[in-house]
């Protein structure tokens, strides 16, 4: 039997960035020397993509992603970009870990609004999963959802 043992880089950011990024770029050479299988990093007073962009530059095998990212503080275009950009940066490793969040979290402190978050998280999903169909075919973007409207593409 196989099993995975994942890490976190969360702990590794910087809280002043004086030194750089030195302390993300170790965590990940060190979790991928150790032979873990994942680096992950949650949204809680940074940024969860960030790290993995230096990550991604700095390892080789290691997958990478966020567990999780607040789908609500964003909108599936933004989510679109950044998950497509960081897996093809690091090459095929990159995991878009998504979740709701809590209604005091969206409403107060990312000041977005709050309903229906089983609905909203797969509508979400699916207008992503549009976005990044009409990337791959080069297919026109056409979603229309409850709560998300995805009709216009950069040339």
């Amino acid at each position: 039997m196989f099993m995975k043992i994942d890490g976190g880089l969360g702990a590794a950011f910087p809280t002043s960035l004086e030194g750089g990024f030195q302390p993300i770029i170790d965590s990940a050479k060190q979790l991928e020397a150790k032979g873990y299988s994942g680096a992950w990093t949650a949204e809680t007073s940074h940024d969860p993509f960030f790290p993995h962009m230096i990550a991604a530059e700095h390892t080789e095998k290691i997958e990478l992603g966020t567990s999780i990212a607040v789908a609500f503080a964003r909108n599936p275009m933004i989510l679109a970009n950044i998950g497509y950009d960081l897996q093809n940066y690091s090459k095929g490793r990159f995991i878009l870990g998504l979740g709701t969040q809590i209604k005091p979290h969206i409403t107060k402190r990312f000041s977005m609004e709050w309903s229906k978050p089983a609905a909203r998280m797969r509508e979400m999903i699916a207008a992503i999963r549009a976005i990044w169909d009409s990337w791959q075919d080069g297919s026109r973007l056409d979603f229309r959802g409850d709560f998300y409207t995805h009709t216009l593409m950069s040339p």
